[in-house]
């Protein structure tokens, strides 16, 4: 009678619990298919910031207008975007990551303020500036990924928290900046710390109550990478046996980064997550010899059991911090006549590449900035880039600067998402036009301190004056359709929608608005700080709107956000845009756009 009433408890639990999960699934999916809301960071699994609103046609644009803002009350870099759930705003602060819920049929009127008690040590460890790129939400939820490393759920009416979970240490060097995804009855998140050799990991927390349930580190032995050694493929053959542990010398590995601070998108159909992993601990490449495994690679793994199906290394060995944790776009391109279910990822090494997203095969890898010299190219049957030793830090050696390495290790496109519209067929790409010295040094590891081992200059491309380009970008072929240059590097995200039009913003603070199949400028707007938020679009009550954030910062705009002066702090990023203060200053501020 015991064992039977134990198996009867152990199947209503069991129930309960598929129960919660379904009503999970239904409440996110509900909302993702309602085009009148904005609930993933990204607008989308898919990551296409594509919106089938098209009360904003590229007719009347030009007759946009803003029609309320709101003050975060916070001077650091705005990245990421708000999120739209019914008749409510979610708006997000750099660190202290102050979470606000505005009522949006009363412009923006405070429903609820959610602000973490954090130490203030906190932001000493943060790399680039003390971003947050973002919410997630989910069965009535709100999810928080606080700078200190703690996951919050937040209840989306109340604003009070649910459930916390620790993800990680800053006395390591660990943070969080990314923005949570919500996958079913799962929420997933990613770690910073590369440049502080915290080893980077993606993580996975039961939505109702914060329960760990799995986590898979970016390199060491296959049962804490979660990678089945004859079951997970690089190009459609297995990795084999503790794949990463070969590529590094001795225990490099445990302080080798791959941290995964960017975005992260989801296959229903297939079931699969996908991310990318950035930068191997210490910037000196001659201090870690080998390839590095499994850093600045792209994973895709089951969102139930988070074992890796397939992974691609894009920048084995890197030399130069090209992180590879730029978003992962799924859509359907055709390549040689045939459409393919694909992924492209436009990543900080200049390359633009497509991938069939089931097997992980190869299609395309092509350069999406002309400056690009570190690498001629990418052998598609190889996967490895074709490095030039003329730019090869280590080929320098120790001590020594290499000079005119392009991209700069701003990348030729950083975190700032691009977007995909299914109209045009087109990638709308906003990237960094700039080259760099790197002179690579000696450093020593001690915990929760820069692990960085290299000294960079960042430049101007050769022969401009631009510091970026807003792109469109054929997937199919590799090639550029069109290209605005920018004064500074575009460190927007972009919108793309229905009524044939894409925005993005600048550093300078416009909102433009331009051509989805030209290009051509639409409509401009100068917000109150430089812009290196994310536009997003609504419909509330029959009217489409647009909302971005301003608040200069980010690493592009790190002097200003940390009131840095030397040219050489941030990386080389001060003296870049050293003439950014001449256009804008800090501020923290939600702009709404609609039509009369």
């Amino acid at each position: 009678m015991a064992s039977m009433l134990r198996t009867c408890i152990a199947l209503a639990v069991l129930t309960f619990g598929l129960q919660a999960s379904a009503a999970a699934n239904d409440d996110i999916d509900k909302r993702l298919g309602d085009a009148r809301s904005w609930v993933t960071a990204a607008g989308s699994y898919s990551g296409q910031r594509f919106s089938t609103l098209k009360q904003i046609t590229a007719d009347n644009v030009h007759e946009l207008r803003p029609v309320w803002s709101f003050s975060t009350g916070v001077l650091r870099g705005h990245e990421g975007a708000p999120l739209v759930v019914g008749g409510i705003m979610y708006v997000h602060t750099p660190f202290p990551n102050i979470v606000y819920a505005l009522d949006l049929d009363h412009e923006g009127r405070i429903l609820w303020k959610y602000e973490p008690g954090q130490d203030a040590s906190v932001a000493a460890v943060m790399c680039c500036d003390t971003v947050s790129r973002g919410l997630g939400y989910g069965d009535g939820k709100i999810l928080l990924a606080q700078a200190d490393a703690t996951l919050v759920a937040l209840d989306a009416k109340t604003g009070a928290a649910v459930w916390t979970a620790k993800n990680g240490d800053p006395k390591l060097g660990e943070t969080m900046t990314g923005a949570p995804l919500v996958v079913k009855d799962k929420v997933i998140v990613g770690i910073g710390g590369g440049e502080y050799g915290a080893l980077g990991r993606l993580s996975a927390y039961r939505l109702s109550d914060g329960k760990p349930l799995w986590s898979a580190a970016s390199a060491g032995p296959d049962a804490a990478m979660l990678i089945d050694p004859q079951k997970t493929t690089e190009l459609g053959k297995p990795v084999g046996e503790n794949s990463s542990l070969k590529s590094w010398e001795g225990e490099e590995w445990k302080i080798g980064g791959g941290p995964t601070w960017g975005w992260i998108t989801y296959d229903p159909k297939l079931d699969l997550i996908y991310y990318g992993t950035g930068n191997p601990g210490t910037w000196n490449p001659i201090q870690r010899p080998g390839d590095n495994k499994w850093t600045d690679t792209i994973f895709a793994r089951s969102a139930e059991t988070g074992v890796a199906k397939w992974v691609y290394q894009m920048t084995p060995h890197d030399e130069w911090d090209y992180d590879g944790i730029n978003e992962m776009i799924l859509a359907d391109i055709s390549i040689g006549g045939a459409t393919r279910r694909a992924l492209v990822h436009f990543d900080r090494n200049g390359f633009g590449y497509t991938l069939d997203r089931t097997s992980g095969a190869l299609l395309l890898a092509e350069k999406f900035d002309a400056s690009v010299n570190w690498a001629s190219g990418v052998d598609l049957a190889t996967g490895r880039p074709q490095r030039a030793r003329a730019f090869s830090p280590e080929a320098g050696g120790e001590d020594t600067a290499t000079e005119g390495i392009c991209p700069s290790a701003l990348g030729a496109k950083n975190q700032q998402p691009a977007a995909f519209s299914p109209q045009t067929r087109l990638f709308y790409v906003p990237t960094n036009h700039t080259c760099m010295s790197y002179e690579p040094f000696h450093v020593s590891y001690t915990a929760g301190q820069p692990y960085v081992g290299a000294t960079l200059t960042m430049t101007p491309a050769p022969g401009d004056t631009n510091l970026g380009n807003f792109i469109a970008w054929d997937a199919g072929s590799g090639k550029i359709v069109w290209s605005v240059p920018e004064r500074f590097s575009v460190w927007s995200g972009a919108l793309a929608t229905a009524g044939g039009v894409v925005f993005y913003g600048t550093l300078e603070g416009y909102l433009k608005a331009v051509d989805a199949r030209t290009g051509h400028e639409l409509y401009r707007f100068k917000t109150p700080s430089g812009i290196v938020g994310n536009p997003i679009t609504y419909e509330r009550n029959g009217k489409q709107f647009i909302a971005v954030l301003s608040g200069v910062g980010g690493w592009a705009g790190i002097g200003l956000a940390a009131g840095l002066s030397s040219p050489d702090d941030g990386s080389g990023a001060v003296g870049l845009n050293q003439a950014l203060s001449n256009y804008t200053a800090l501020g923290g501020v939600v702009t709404v756009f609609a039509r009369p």
